[in-house]
C-alpha cells in the first residue's frame, strides 16, 4: 500500500493546532525571515495551513517509518527549455523535439503550468542554491570565462542546509556560479561535484576559429572573430584549457580530462554521458546507507552543440541540434527513473525537473522555443515562465496539472522542509523561497504563494499577484509607469496597458513598500569584486 493510500484511510480531524503549529508550517517557528507579502497570505490562510500541516506531517512520518530515513531529493535543472517545449505543453514531437520520458514523468506526477524562474542561467542557479533572488546575494548577472565573480561563501546553499541535516550531497552539470576554487560546489556544501564552469557558448568559440582560420566555409561560424584559445590567452590572460572539474570534499579539485573537459562541440554530450553514468552509480551506492541523498543535476540540456548519437533519432529535427540533445536527455532521465525503481527507493525519492529560463533565440533555428512572448534574458512570460514537473510515486498523486504559482526559490525551502532541516536555514537574511510541500503532497489549490517579484539584474521589472502581472515602467506626467496584464486571460502578454489596470496601482505600491523596506532592514549583499558602476550588463 502506498503512503498516499494509507493516508487516505486516516480520519480527518477538525481540531486546529496552536498558533505555534501554524508558524511551524510556514517555517517561522525556526525564526526565518520571509518576504513581507508572504505574511499577508499566511494570516488569511491560517486555519487552512494548520490543517495542511497535520496532513503533511502524517504523510512524511509514515514514509520515515517505512524507509527509516528522510526522503531522497533529486533536482534536475535544465538549460534554456521554454514553456511549451515539452510534449505535454504542446511541443515535443510536434516541433521536432521528442520528449517521451519527460512527458511520462509529467503524466505520472505533477506538471506545473505556472512555474517561474529567473530570466537567465546564473541568476536561476543562484536562486535555487540560496532560496533568494540574486539581487540579495550580490551576484546579479551571467558569468563569462575569466570573471572573478562568484556566489559569496557567506551565502548558505541548500547543499549546506541538507548536509547539516544529515544528507549525502552531490552535484553534476553546469555550475556557472564562479570559476575560482573558493566558489566551487564543494566549497558550497556538496560532498562531491562533477561540474562544468561555463555556459554553452564558449564550446563554440574554438570550433568557430578552426572552421574559419584554414579555408573559406559556407557554414556559419557564430563566433567567427574568436582568435583561438592560445591567442585569446595571450591577449586577455584568460585560460580556456580547463572547462570543468571533479572535486571531493577535503580533496583538491582536478581538471576533467578528455572530451568532457575540453571546450568544443563534443564536450557537452560527452559530459552528459559521464554524468548519468556517475549519477546512477551514486544512487545505487547511497541507497544502501542509513542517510538520504540530495542530488543537484544541472544538466546541459539543451545546448547548441547537439548530441551526435541521437541526430537521427525518430522525430528529431536535424536542423536544430538542441533537439538531439533533448532526446539524449530523455534517455538519461529514463536511466535515472529505472535506477530508482530497481533500487526500491522510488517511493522515498522526490524528483523535480525545472528549466532555468526561457529559450535563447540568438542562434535560431538551433534553439529552444516558447509559445509565450519573450525569451531568455527577458521578464516577459517567455523568459521567466518555464516547464516544470515533480515525480514521487505513491506520494504525489499522478496526472495532476495545477495552475498554482511556484518559483524556483521555493525549491530551496521545500527541500529543507521535506528533509527535516528547516532549523538549518539561516535566520539573518530574507529567504524568498516558500515551502511548497503542501502543493506537492496535497495538490492544486495548496500553493503557499500568490505573488512573484521578477528581477532583471538589479532592476525590479515586474510583479505578478494572483492573476495579474504589472510591468514597472518609467512614470510620465505624474501617471504611474505600469503596463497591466491579466496573465490567466492573456498568458502571451499581448494586450497590456495602463488604464485597465488602474485598480492595481495602490496594491502594487504597497507590495513595493513592503519589499523595499525589508531590504533596508536586511541590506542586499554588495559584490566584493566589481565596484558599483563597473558592471557590463547590470540589468541582465
Amino acid at each position: 500500500m502506498s503512503i498516499r493510500s494509507a493516508f487516505k484511510k486516516m480520519k480527518q480531524s477538525n481540531i486546529l493546532f496552536s498558533t505555534v503549529a501554524l508558524t511551524s508550517c510556514a517555517g517561522t517557528a525556526f525564526g526565518q525571515q520571509f518576504d513581507a507579502p508572504f505574511y499577508d497570505l499566511q494570516k488569511r490562510k491560517k486555519e487552512k495551513w494548520v490543517l495542511e500541516e497535520k496532513q503533511i506531517k502524517a504523510i512524511l512520518d509514515k514514509l520515515k517509518v517505512k524507509f527509516k530515513k528522510p526522503p531522497n531529493i533529486i533536482y534536475v535543472l535544465a538549460d534554456d527549455v521554454g514553456w511549451g517545449e515539452l510534449g505535454w505543453q504542446g511541443g515535443g514531437k510536434h516541433r521536432g523535439t521528442p520528449t517521451p520520458v519527460l512527458d511520462k514523468m509529467a503524466k505520472e506526477g505533477m506538471r506545473f503550468w505556472s512555474a517561474y524562474a529567473e530570466p537567465s542561467c546564473t541568476p536561476t542557479r543562484n536562486a535555487i542554491m540560496t532560496g533568494r533572488h540574486p539581487i540579495r546575494t550580490g551576484l546579479l548577472g551571467v558569468l563569462w570565462p575569466g570573471q572573478t565573480e562568484g556566489l559569496s561563501p557567506k551565502e548558505k546553499t541548500i547543499a549546506k542546509v541538507l548536509s547539516e541535516g544529515g544528507y549525502h550531497t552531490a552535484m553534476w552539470g553546469k555550475w556557472h556560479l564562479g570559476e575560482e576554487a573558493k566558489y566551487s560546489p564543494v566549497k558550497h556544501g556538496f560532498d562531491y561535484a562533477y561540474y562544468g564552469l561555463f555556459n554553452g557558448a564558449p564550446d563554440g568559440w574554438p570550433s568557430s576559429y578552426t572552421n574559419t582560420s584554414k579555408k573559406p566555409s559556407i557554414n556559419i561560424a557564430p563566433f567567427y572573430d574568436f582568435p583561438g584559445v592560445k591567442e585569446y590567452k595571450r591577449r586577455t590572460g584568460i585560460d580556456l584549457s580547463v572547462a570543468g572539474y571533479t572535486e571531493y570534499k577535503g580533496v583538491k579539485r582536478k581538471a576533467i580530462t578528455g572530451k568532457a573537459g575540453i571546450l568544443g562541440p563534443e564536450r557537452q554530450a560527452a559530459f552528459e554521458k559521464e554524468s548519468i553514468k556517475q549519477i546512477t552509480k551514486y544512487i545505487k551506492d547511497k541507497s544502501k546507507t542509513d542517510k538520504p541523498f540530495f542530488i543537484y543535476w544541472a544538466t546541459f540540456t539543451q545546448q547548441i552543440s547537439g548530441a551526435p548519437d541521437y541526430q537521427n533519432a525518430p522525430g528529431v529535427d536535424k536542423a536544430n541540434p538542441q533537439a538531439s540533445f533533448m532526446y539524449q536527455h530523455n534517455m538519461h532521465m529514463k536511466q535515472l527513473f529505472d535506477t530508482l525503481k530497481k533500487e526500491g527507493i522510488a517511493e522515498n525519492t522526490l524528483v523535480v525537473w525545472y528549466s532555468d529560463n526561457g529559450p535563447m533565440y540568438g542562434f535560431w533555428p538551433n534553439s529552444g522555443y516558447s509559445w509565450l512572448r519573450g525569451g531568455k534574458g527577458e521578464i516577459f512570460e517567455g523568459g521567466v515562465r518555464v516547464p516544470a514537473m515533480a515525480w514521487w510515486p505513491g506520494v504525489i498523486k499522478p496526472d495532476q496539472s495545477p495552475d498554482d504559482m511556484i518559483h524556483v526559490t521555493d525549491l530551496y525551502t521545500t527541500a529543507a522542509r521535506i528533509g527535516g532541516a528547516m532549523d538549518k536555514v539561516p535566520k539573518d537574511r530574507v529567504i524568498d523561497g516558500i515551502d511548497q510541500t503542501a502543493l506537492l503532497l496535497l495538490g492544486e489549490g495548496h500553493s503557499h504563494r500568490n505573488y512573484i517579484f521578477h528581477y532583471s539584474g538589479a532592476h525590479l521589472g515586474a510583479i505578478r499577484y494572483r492573476d495579474f502581472k504589472v510591468h514597472l515602467l518609467k512614470s510620465h506626467g505624474g501617471l504611474p509607469g505600469l503596463d497591466y496584464y491579466n496573465i490567466k486571460r492573456d498568458p502571451g502578454e499581448k494586450y497590456g496597458g495602463l488604464y485597465r489596470g488602474l485598480f492595481t496601482v495602490t496594491p502594487i505600491q504597497n507590495f513595493l513598500k513592503q519589499h523595499k523596506l525589508l531590504m533596508k532592514k536586511f541590506p542586499n549583499r554588495v559584490s566584493e569584486n566589481i565596484p558599483k558602476g563597473a558592471e557590463l550588463t547590470p540589468h541582465d
